[in-house]
């Protein structure tokens, strides 16, 4: 008869090896933004890459556009659903206001610059047909953007004319995406980048040319095949390393209800998207609410353990989908000298604190001057604030929580 207490110190031993090889796995995390394709699409074609990577993790509806009639309703059009992503922020942030990029407001960081920050060592990658992705919204080696630059860069192939002549029908655009797809997959499977960025662009290229359309359909289909490839590449780096992989598919904005073929307003299909993701499980804020794109940086920080300087994290409108989150949907009213503050607690446990700002200092690179006007518990869900002694027609409300902090504006409009 074996000795049992012989049995129970292997059993220990073993679980402390165990353990100590899970803590030692590293974190990377990839998203990919396949463009221009709205939820009821992508719910009713043969997609089964991302069927299969949603059967691990989640799939979910979410949106864009911001709060439609809000302070931070955003144009449904490719660039600004890109750097909302980017930066968890709405367009009255990060001032990406069309596909020209003018006068993007680098002071709301990038999940690129996050990361830097947090991990100066760390390796990130960029996969693009458009350069602009990494030179205008990363702000590729700008001082005003952190001078962060990606170590591996796989982009500009619709610059190169040779290798994809531009055909009317448009299929030059598969080809590159084709050519995006490969560099991911092979970079990912050889260099194992820590944070990565896929961008695949032919499926806008002919939902704009054809609208909801088998021609558009086919090319949704092919973009899960690119997909697929990224993610075999993922697979054998968590079966032959130690490394835990996260994912998210994501679009940047839907299309008309006429005939598929416009957006940029804000329709509910135009706002609607979605989001494929390898994680699971979510928390209580991807069951319970509606998601936006500018969830996903939110994520991905809590994933790869990004710790973001507390004047960006007032800033961010993202909240996490992984992890424990304290509240959500914030939401402000001044009535007579005073903010009526309400918001959703997801956490029964703990205080929140109330910061209150008077002007947006932070847009122009300088330092709030928040007050400490409340800290009561997370279940109260209100708290009414004087700030009579903080005269203003604007207002920046934070409501910082044990897991997450979440803000909103307050912006009074002029008597007539």
């Amino acid at each position: 008869m074996q000795n049992p207490v012989k049995l129970t110190l292997v059993a220990l031993l073993l679980l402390a090896t165990f353990g100590a090889n899970a803590q030692t796995r590293v974190k990377k995390a990839v998203f990919i933004i396949a463009d221009g394709i709205p939820a009821d699409v992508i719910e009713k074609l043969n997609t089964p890459n991302l069927k299969l990577i949603a059967k691990q993790g989640a799939y979910l509806r979410a949106h864009v556009g911001g709060e439609k009639g809000g302070y931070s309703q955003t144009p449904t059009i490719s660039a600004n659903g890109y750097n909302s992503l980017l930066t968890a922020t709405w367009v009255n942030k990060h001032n990406v206001w069309g596909n020209d990029i003018k006068a993007p407001n680098y002071k709301y960081w990038s999940v690129f610059r996050m990361f830097k920050n947090a991990y100066p060592e760390g390796k990130t990658a960029v996969f693009s047909s458009w350069t602009d992705n990494r030179t205008k919204l990363i702000g590729d080696g700008l001082p005003q953007a952190g001078n962060i630059h990606p170590d591996y860069a796989f982009d500009g192939y619709e610059l190169d004319t040779v290798k994809f002549p531009h055909d009317k029908a448009g299929n030059y655009m598969h080809l590159i995406d084709e050519q995006v797809a490969t560099s991911a997959a092979i970079c990912i499977k050889d260099k194992a980048p820590d944070l990565s960025w896929v961008y695949l662009e032919y499926t806008d290229d002919m939902g704009h040319k054809y609208g909801d359309s088998p021609q558009y359909y086919d090319a949704i289909e092919k973009m899960d095949a690119q997909v697929g490839r990224i993610w075999q590449s993922i697979q054998y780096r968590q079966k032959n390393f130690k490394e835990d992989w996260l994912i998210f598919i994501t679009t940047d904005h839907g299309r008309s209800e006429l005939n598929g073929k416009d957006h940029g307003g804000q329709s509910t299909r135009q706002r609607s998207t979605w989001m494929v993701t390898s994680y699971k499980p979510l928390n209580n804020y991807a069951k319970y609410y509606y998601p936006g794109i500018i969830d996903i940086t939110s994520s991905i920080n809590s994933f790869l353990n990004v710790k973001v300087p507390s004047a960006q994290l007032h800033e961010m409108d993202g909240i996490s989908l992984i992890g424990a989150v304290s509240v959500a949907q914030p939401e402000a009213n001044y009535i007579q000298g005073a903010l009526d503050v309400n918001w959703k607690a997801l956490d029964a446990k703990g205080k929140v604190k109330i910061w209150v700002a008077a002007a947006n200092n932070f847009k122009e690179g300088k330092p709030d001057d928040y007050q400490l006007l409340a800290e009561v518990p997370v279940t109260n869900e209100h708290a009414l604030l004087d700030v009579k002694n903080m005269p203003s027609k604007f207002y920046k409300v934070c409501i910082e929580g044990e897991f997450n902090t979440v803000n909103r504006w307050v912006v009074l409009e002029d008597k007539k």
